[in-house]
């Protein structure tokens, strides 16, 4: 989550929040999250984020940095939109995440945009796009369906998952119990054996725990795993592909290269190093290059989204 800086509407403007969610969508794909909830607010954000690999902060530095960079090119304004980087919050999954995305799906409802019974009219959220036929694929709704009362994800369970919202949003009881887990507060939700698990991992890699935060649980030690992740997911896309990675084209921006590094780019938080020294590139700056001069060739790009849609 985050915040305008010095609570700014940074999200009212004419395209603002239209820019901020496509970003989201880019960022998920590239950096292999699954979304289970979302709102963007005026001048604010919550994402429930579910992560394929331990790539929180360099996927949000990423998500703001991209978006940033955008609005104030828009706008032609200079400084930070936001107030800081980011907070994260670990989440035990289940029960607990659920309400987590109960409570971002009610925040328009808390601020009094809509009624609990129009949600589905506040455009900036992941539930406006609940009963959309065409869902992007980083977008999750199983575990809020599963854990409101084993809800299947057709209109019968759409139905019943906005019902039981009005009644979270109209309950007394369950009201107190969403503010009473103050949702955006500490840096860990759910039971006390979780947290002590958590604590424990924590403590167990170093992480100061009065400041710790989601990247306090990804340290430099988690490199090599991450790596294997890359290695895994450039072997898919060259089988895909039909590329042989041990006789790779020696020229550094080859038809071969740039299709992987395209594909690699935009669905992996990949650094640009190991792509780099994987395919025998040369420089840092060549992955990038390659990836752009893919994109932009017709033939290429239609290349890469049939990798892309062979690997979802």
């Amino acid at each position: 989550m985050n915040r305008g800086n010095y609570r700014q509407r940074i999200f009212s403007g004419k395209g603002a929040a239209e820019a901020f969610e496509r970003v989201l969508g880019e960022a998920a794909e590239r950096f292999g999250w699954r979304l289970h909830a979302y709102v963007i607010m005026s001048n604010h954000f919550h994402l429930a984020v579910e992560l394929g690999e331990p790539n929180l902060s360099e996927g949000m530095k990423w998500l703001q940095g991209t978006w940033i960079r955008r609005f104030n090119r828009f706008r032609n304004w200079t400084g930070r939109p936001f107030q800081g980087r980011y907070k994260g919050i670990v989440v035990e999954p289940g029960h607990v995440f659920a309400q987590v995305c109960h409570y971002i799906h009610l925040n328009p409802v808390r601020a009094g945009i809509v009624s609990a019974e129009n949600l589905g009219e506040y455009r900036w959220s992941s539930f406006f796009r609940l009963e959309k036929r065409e869902r992007p694929g980083w977008l999750e709704f199983s575990t809020v369906l599963s854990e409101s009362g084993g809800l299947g994800d057709n209109r019968t369970g759409w139905n019943r998952y906005q019902d039981y919202l009005v009644w979270l949003a109209e309950d007394e009881f369950e009201k107190k119990k969403l503010a009473e887990a103050q949702m955006s507060r500490g840096w860990c939700k759910g039971s006390k054996e979780f947290r002590k698990a958590m604590r424990d991992e924590a403590k167990a890699k170093g992480a100061q725990l009065d400041r710790v935060r989601f990247e306090g649980l990804e340290p430099k030690a988690l490199e090599e795993e991450r790596i294997m992740v890359w290695e895994e997911k450039l072997v898919q896309a060259a089988t895909v592909a039909g590329i042989d990675l041990e006789a790779l084209p020696r020229p550094k921006m080859s038809r071969e290269k740039c299709l992987l590094a395209a594909t690699m780019k935009k669905r992996t938080s990949v650094s640009n190093r190991w792509l780099a020294e994987r395919l025998g590139m040369g420089s840092m700056s060549t992955p990038t290059q390659a990836a752009k001069r893919a994109s932009e060739n017709p033939g290429a790009r239609k290349e890469i989204e049939r990798i892309e849609k062979a690997l979802e």
